[in-house]
């Protein structure tokens, strides 16, 4: 019994290792060749899941665009009896829309951890994805931490306006209404 969960833990081994592979050469197709029927892919820092195999290529394509340069490098793996994790480093170039945000030119590296599972054939059932967002977007240039150059004007400005809209927001609710 223990040669047969050695084997299966080779065989999604060498799943996950040619799925990491086809993402560095921008192979879609071998990409999605790693996915069983039923396919998902859900993106943890921006609640966004993608069900199926159209569901996931989509993911895919928006990725490729937006950093045509991916690169990704493994870190660590950890294999479980029914996942394999792996904590990586995302490198590559913004130079296509991403989640609704235009190019920035920008390069960004960040760590993330990825948790797959598999079906019945071994091949991927799921990948979910963890990482910062906040890194991500401040390499991006879209975020600054509040107690650092930038962070703090941006806090200076914000924070009036914040304060007073959930003053208005506390005031008008009744006795009724739940918060929002």
């Amino acid at each position: 019994m223990a040669m047969a969960e050695a084997e299966r833990a080779r065989a999604r081994c060498a799943i996950v290792e040619e799925h990491i592979g086809c993402e560095n050469r921008h192979d879609l197709e071998g990409v999605m060749a790693t996915f069983g029927a039923d396919a998902r892919f859900e993106d943890e820092p921006w609640k966004d899941r993608r069900d199926g195999l159209d569901g996931v290529r989509s993911y895919y394509i928006e990725i490729l665009r937006a950093l045509p340069d991916l690169v990704i490098d493994v870190r660590r793996r950890y294999v479980a009896e029914d996942a394999l994790t792996l904590e990586v480093t995302i490198r590559g170039t913004h130079r296509g829309e991403w989640r609704g945000l235009p190019a920035t030119g920008r390069r960004v590296g960040f760590p993330l951890c990825a948790v797959y599972e598999f079906d019945e054939a071994d091949r991927l059932r799921g990948e979910r994805v963890y990482y910062d967002r906040a890194e991500v977007l401040g390499q991006l240039g879209l975020f600054h931490e509040p107690q650092r150059g930038w962070g703090r004007i941006a806090t200076a400005l914000s924070h009036p306006l914040t304060i007073a809209r959930a003053y208005l927001g506390r005031s008008g609710r009744t006795a009724a209404s739940p918060p929002a």
